[in-house]
């Protein structure tokens, strides 16, 4: 039996929350906040919100994957979800909540683990992996909404 495995990271980011998930939102923008091990962003539809379809390459555990995530906002404003429509089940949320002139992001991934032992390998040390990725992405977010608000 497959497991579903969970990663998350959250930071605040110095910028309005409409400015931040408007930087979200836009999948031109969105490839400049990733770090390795994603590579080969690239926008296949749209490229703003809701019908937007990327694909990009992670280099995880030993293995590349590559995903194409198909975007939705849920919660326009608030919540922006991709999911990959290659089989993997991966569904990365980012949540952006209003914190005054700041806004606090957060980042959640679940996707279909492994079974047996791999899958209980992969549910230890997966969600730290990628939290440490996260808060990456994350850095590279409040430091592209730092230079926006200077600029």
């Amino acid at each position: 039996m497959a497991h579903v495995v969970v990663a998350s990271a959250e930071r605040t980011i110095d910028a309005p929350a409409d400015d931040v998930y408007r930087y979200l939102a836009d999948m031109h923008l969105h490839s400049r906040f990733l770090p390795p091990p994603f590579y080969d962003f690239q926008v296949e539809e749209g490229g703003v919100g809701t019908g937007s379809v990327v694909r990009f390459k992670i280099n995880f555990a030993g293995g590349v994957r590559e995903l194409r995530m198909q975007v939705t906002e849920p919660e326009p404003g608030r919540t922006l979800v991709q999911t990959d429509t290659n089989g993997s089940g991966l569904v990365t949320t980012f949540t952006v909540t209003p914190q005054g002139e700041q806004a606090l992001v957060n980042i959640t991934s679940s996707f279909d683990g492994e079974t047996g032992v791999a899958g209980f390998v992969e549910r230890i040390i997966a969600p730290r992996r990628l939290h440490r990725v996260y808060l990456k992405e994350l850095a590279r977010l409040d430091a592209y909404a730092r230079e926006q608000r200077v600029g």
